[in-house]
């Protein structure tokens, strides 16, 4: 792997797991619960310098990875309750980097998106807690992969997406001694 791909892919790309019994949905519903905290605690002591730093070259800065997390759980978040209430509905795709340039991802201090971050999880967490197995077998469509996703599957996917991000900011304090 190249150290590029290193840097864009830390932890490697999400491997959809074959089978997702019980015991992984804790882990997961577990990683959705604690994520908050220990995103805060990475990078509660930044000074603005730190924020704006990209975690690699071409790539976003920490303050566009905390807004886009925000952004992309809000929007998980609610993909799982139009999976929950409609019979497999088409969710509304984004273009995230496109989101990424927009001013509250870059210009504002991350404490609107950490309260986002914590409160989208603090919900997700009390959902995920309730779902019966039928219920994590139920479905939304992605119209741009053309694939239809289980609620297990996206659960898995989603908490690899908070241990990707989190290796990016975490790997970049390290290599800055931060």
């Amino acid at each position: 792997m190249s150290n590029l791909e290193q840097k864009k892919y830390p932890i490697g790309q999400f491997d959809k797991p074959d089978h997702i019994c019980d015991i992984e949905l804790d882990k997961y519903m577990k990683v959705i619960k604690n994520f908050p905290d220990k995103l805060k605690d990475l990078i509660e002591n930044f000074t603005d310098d730190q924020l704006d730093t990209p975690y690699r070259e071409g790539g976003w800065t920490v303050r566009q990875l905390v807004n886009h997390i925000a952004d992309s759980h809000a929007n998980s978040y609610i993909r799982f309750k139009l999976a929950l209430t409609e019979d497999n509905p088409t969710i509304k795709p984004y273009e995230e980097a496109k989101w990424a340039e927009l001013q509250d991802s870059i210009n504002i201090p991350i404490k609107p998106a950490m309260r986002m971050i914590k409160g989208t999880h603090q919900r997700w967490h009390v959902l995920l807690k309730t779902l019966t197995n039928k219920q994590f077998e139920r479905t939304f469509h992605h119209p741009e992969n053309h694939t239809d996703y289980d609620l297990r599957y996206y659960l898995a996917f989603y908490c690899w997406h908070c241990h990707h991000h989190f290796a990016h900011i975490d790997n970049l304090k390290k290599e800055k001694g931060w």
